[in-house]
């Protein structure tokens, strides 16, 4: 079981503006672990981690909960109000523990910022240690479990799975293209992914 990173963004649509979904997503916190990598992936995963999370958090609808697959790897979002959280996780992953997990790192961020995140307009930088303690305690599958006994409505709640990337994109929306377009990416990771696509690697370092 491996928890590769987690991330809290503000989706569009949230504080009462009335944007779309086409702006993008504000990350407001993220941490990862990309040590199980080489070296010189390390840059890249971390780009990506952050390229997929704004993918996926700006196709998560108000409310609803979704897990997103790619081979032995999903991302598990979970939009509340507009602010969203997501998880990185291995295929091992009790599913009913990320989303317990995430229904905890939304409650935390909500008690410790309250509203502010409503009117981010800008990625934040600072660290956030509850999210960087969450990241490690929560690799331990015991503690895990524990998150299984604490779940409030998730038994009741509807979780999406898509089985590919692919498949919570929009009609006509290819992921090639996203990756060619996104700020997130620089041209090294852009180059990795290209790379990765030909050698049939693509995406794993999710």
């Amino acid at each position: 079981m491996k928890i590769t990173a987690l991330l809290v963004l503000r989706c569009a649509g949230a504080g009462g503006d009335s944007s779309s979904g086409t702006v993008d997503p504000v990350v407001l916190a993220n941490v990862s672990d990309v040590s199980h990598f080489g070296y010189f992936q390390r840059t890249a995963a971390k780009e990506f981690i952050i390229f997929v999370g704004r993918t996926v958090a700006r196709r998560t609808p108000p409310g609803q909960r979704q897990s997103v697959q790619h081979e032995e790897y999903k991302v598990h979002s979970y939009n509340r109000n507009g602010l969203c959280a997501l998880a990185f996780m291995d295929d091992h992953y009790p599913v009913r523990s990320a989303f317990s997990l995430l229904n905890m790192v939304l409650d935390e961020y909500h008690k410790t910022f309250g509203d502010s995140w409503r009117s981010a307009q800008i990625d934040a930088t600072q660290p956030w240690p509850y999210l960087n303690e969450a990241l490690t305690k929560f690799q331990d599958p015991a503690e895990a479990d524990k998150l299984l006994k604490i779940q409030r409505d998730l038994d009741e709640t509807k979780i999406i799975l898509h089985k590919t990337i692919d498949s919570v994109l929009a009609r006509g929306e290819k992921l090639d293209s996203l990756v060619e377009k996104s700020s997130d990416l620089s041209a090294a990771s852009q180059m990795f992914y290209k790379q990765a696509k030909k050698t049939n690697q693509c995406c794993t370092i999710l």
